[in-house]
């Protein structure tokens, strides 16, 4: 089954509404878990710099290429901007380093992947955890580069070819506001972090009231934190899963699904892209039949009300010696 579903990004590029998250992948395995999905019938694969995963990734769409499964331009590939490299020289490199990683000729749709800029590492120095933080788990080096500067090199991006369309990842309504004051390239996708748990329905609202696309990441909420290190999974362990919740459990018996299609339908249905991953081939291809049915009002609505603002990826708790309020 190949997910028909798509939403015109405000570039006029069509994205695959049901998408597969490369987050979390193993290096190692990447290669091979894209070509499966591919098989499987994904299109649209969302990476990111420090994901480390990338070039892997474009190995198996280009052997799935190679094979006659797909064409390029069937694929969809969203990839993210990493913190070090928001200066407009730094960028515009990274976006030409990246797409030669992935080897796919062009970027789809590339994100500013959060609203902080930290000092310029050498990519080739940048080993976990100094994504965030100096090897001695110590410091975060931030740096004074505004939004604007950034993404004025983004746009310079799409000039020459690099990306299809750009966007934003963990913005801000008034972040979103400032950029759509001048920006020459219009703000396509806004990607954040989206569970019953975290509805943010004020922001959806306003990017979907301005033709910028929403995507979810962690649609099954804590599930996605609990096998990271103590700092990052203590309140996902402390909570309980939306996969195990009562009202989830009971409204998937009701549809005769499982719970983890209830809440990518619960998204989809609204308008929002998904783009959860799994290790089990049969809960790959579940996650793929999430558009073909409707929820009642009712139900969205219960879904909904399980909302209490409760974030898992919050650099302002997860980096605990300097912690960054960027959700503040």
């Amino acid at each position: 089954m190949v997910s028909s579903t798509f939403l015109t990004l405000a570039s006029g590029y069509q994205m695959p509404q049901v998408g597969f998250g490369l987050w979390k992948v193993p290096r190692e395995t990447t290669a091979e878990t894209v070509y499966n999905a591919i098989q499987l019938g994904y299109r649209l694969f969302d990476g990111a710099y420090d994901y480390q995963n990338e070039k892997e990734a474009g190995e198996g769409i280009r052997k799935a290429i190679s094979d006659g499964l797909v064409t390029r331009e069937e694929i969809f590939i969203t990839t993210k901007l990493w913190n070090n490299y928001h200066r407009k020289e730094h960028a515009i490199k990274m976006a030409k380093t990246q797409n030669d990683t992935w080897g796919l000729g062009y970027i789809d749709l590339y994100l500013i992947h959060f609203p902080i800029a930290l000092k310029f590492i050498e990519p080739s120095d940048l080993e976990f955890p100094a994504w965030w933080i100096d090897s001695a788990r110590s410091d975060v080096a931030v740096d004074k580069v505004p939004i604007a500067e950034t993404w004025a090199a983004m746009e310079a991006v799409v000039d020459i070819g690099i990306a299809r369309s750009i966007g934003v990842s963990n913005f801000s309504a008034q972040l979103i506001y400032d950029i759509m004051t001048y920006a020459r390239h219009p703000i396509s996708a806004l990607q954040i972090e989206h569970h019953p748990y975290l509805v943010q329905s004020e922001l959806v609202k306003l990017a979907q009231e301005n033709n910028i696309a929403v995507t979810a990441y962690s649609s099954f909420g804590p599930q996605s934190f609990l096998e990271l290190p103590p700092d990052f999974s203590g309140k996902a362990q402390a909570v309980s899963p939306l996969l195990d919740n009562e009202r989830i459990t009971f409204i998937a018996s009701k549809y005769r699904k499982t719970p983890a299609q209830i809440l990518l339908r619960w998204a989809t249905q609204r308008g929002i892209a998904v783009i959860p991953k799994s290790n089990s081939q049969s809960r790959l291809t579940q996650n793929l039949e999430v558009t073909d049915f409707d929820l009642t009002r009712e139900d969205v609505k219960a879904i909904s009300d399980l909302d209490c603002g409760l974030r898992f990826n919050d650099p302002g708790e997860y980096l605990v010696t300097h912690p960054l309020r960027i959700f503040t």
